[in-house]
């Protein structure tokens, strides 16, 4: 999809004075302290801050992992910030692509299969998430890898098959958990230009990192401290960059 067929002006998270609290022994501990934020489509954002800033809990709210105490939380056009369980399960296989720093892909599966398995929980026909999933796995590269198992590929390839099975259900975001914190330099430089070229497609992307040469890749960070934003700017616009390798 390119990025003119995305209509940015819509706006797929919002979060309105959305606070986190945790009950601990005698009081309780406030995560994220009355949150205001937009993300639009098409956007490129990056999360960051030191550890305890919120910036995880944050994740999981926008993943529909959690909920929020207080405040009100619309992902693509819906109310979920009071939904249940199997509730924020269906819309988190709906609307959100996770892309995690430990992979999390079955090892007994092959490739093509780790990537089909979100669509099973759509009910979707065999043979049209296999047709999906192929197309998942081409577009990251890895045509020539659809039958390997995870312990049969590199760092780079075992993330590039977790970008394609979070792209495989169309999300409406994608949300990456440190995505390249497993990863040496030159293969995250590789994933990090894959990134680049799928938000220049139109994908949405939020990615929660710590480290400063991975946010500079996205076009807006918002920083966190003490559970609460602090910064939100727009980095200056990165040169094109010719394709990477694959990892």
């Amino acid at each position: 999809m390119s990025a003119a067929a995305i209509d940015t002006a819509a706006e797929v998270i919002r979060l309105e004075a959305v606070s986190k609290s945790y009950p601990m022994a005698e009081s309780s501990f406030l995560a994220l302290d009355r949150v205001d934020l937009s993300i639009h489509a098409g956007d490129y954002v990056a999360i960051v801050g030191p550890s305890g800033s919120g910036k995880s809990t944050l994740m999981n709210l926008i993943g529909c992992l959690d909920v929020p105490s207080e405040g009100r939380y619309w992902l693509n056009g819906r109310d979920v910030a009071h939904l249940d369980e199997t509730q924020l399960a269906n819309e988190r296989n709906r609307s959100v692509g996770f892309i995690f720093q430990s992979f999390n892909l079955l090892p007994r599966m092959s490739t093509l299969a780790n990537v089909i398995q979100p669509l099973i929980y759509q009910q979707m026909p065999s043979h049209e998430r296999r047709q999906r999933a192929q197309e998942a796995l081409r577009r990251v590269g890895l045509a020539e890898r659809m039958a390997h198992l995870p312990n049969q590929l590199s760092g780079g390839q075992r993330q590039r098959v977790a970008i394609a099975r979070a792209l495989v259900t169309r999300p409406a975001i994608l949300l990456g958990d440190e995505p390249t914190g497993n990863l040496d330099s030159h293969t995250s430089s590789e994933i990090m230009a894959l990134f680049d070229e799928l938000h220049a497609e139109g994908h949405t992307i939020v990615l929660v990192t710590h480290e400063h040469d991975i946010a500079a890749h996205c076009a807006r960070v918002v920083r966190l401290v003490d559970g609460r934003i602090v910064e939100d700017r727009r980095n200056a616009p990165q040169p094109t960059r010719s394709e990477a390798t694959p990892a």
